[in-house]
């Protein structure tokens, strides 16, 4: 890969660890939404909210790509139900929105950003919608994409493509590092991009996909390989 002269990084379980995040933005929601708006919790509990999300998201198949609207539709949704107004919808988002932000980054992210700056030009993509302003990564990266900006989530190749036409680069000159087998390494790789697979936990590889181009622990190892 010694023409790569980018390299795209995801972010949710790549750069931080993203399950317990979620969770916990859930949980902070629903303790705002018990004291503004306390019909809804008469009614729901996180699991089925979470239930109410996904029969939102059903009907809703062409706006997969976009978890922030699904999670205001759900709002909507549950706004409507318990007789408030659906502002509400837009109030609850944010609050869920400032603690989904609230990441611990994970020890060797921003030492090896720190490193692979130096010689590649940094950007990324993900599925997700985090805000690296708030996070305090922003200034590594020259751009960010979110599937929702792309109209398309990974492994579609359109996301992948909107960012090499953003960036002004060709798909071979890209490494693009994630943690997802299928949405990252596979649909990277179809997009034409070198791939590079973080395997934090050491999992198995799945047998039916081909191989990433790099395997690697971390993002420390990713530069001590790079470099």
């Amino acid at each position: 890969m010694k023409r790569t002269v980018a390299i795209c990084l995801d972010l949710d379980d790549t750069l931080w660890a993203i399950a317990g995040v979620i969770e916990r933005a859930e949980l902070v929601m629903l303790d705002w939404l018990a004291h503004r708006y306390p019909r809804v919790t008469e009614i729901h509990d996180a699991h089925s909210m979470r239930a109410v999300r996904q029969r939102v998201a059903a009907e809703f198949p062409a706006m997969q790509h976009d978890l922030g609207f699904l999670r205001r539709q759900a709002l909507v949704w549950h706004a409507r139900e318990a007789g408030y107004p659906e502002r509400l919808a837009d109030e609850a988002f944010e609050v869920f929105y400032a603690a989904r932000n609230q990441v611990e980054v994970f020890a060797d992210v921003v030492p090896a950003l720190d490193r692979l700056r130096t010689r590649f030009r940094l950007m990324t993509l993900s599925n997700g919608n985090a805000d690296l302003r708030i996070i305090g990564l922003e200034h590594y990266f020259e751009r960010t994409l979110a599937a929702r900006d792309a109209g398309a989530a990974k492994p579609d190749r359109r996301i992948f493509e909107v960012m090499l036409s953003a960036a002004g680069l060709q798909a071979w000159q890209v490494l693009y590092v994630g943690d997802d087998p299928h949405a990252d390494v596979r649909g990277a790789r179809d997009a034409g991009l070198h791939v590079a697979w973080v395997d934090r936990f050491g999992r198995s590889w799945p047998k039916e996909l081909a191989p990433p181009d790099l395997a690697v622990r971390d993002l420390e190892e990713l530069a001590d390989r790079l470099l």
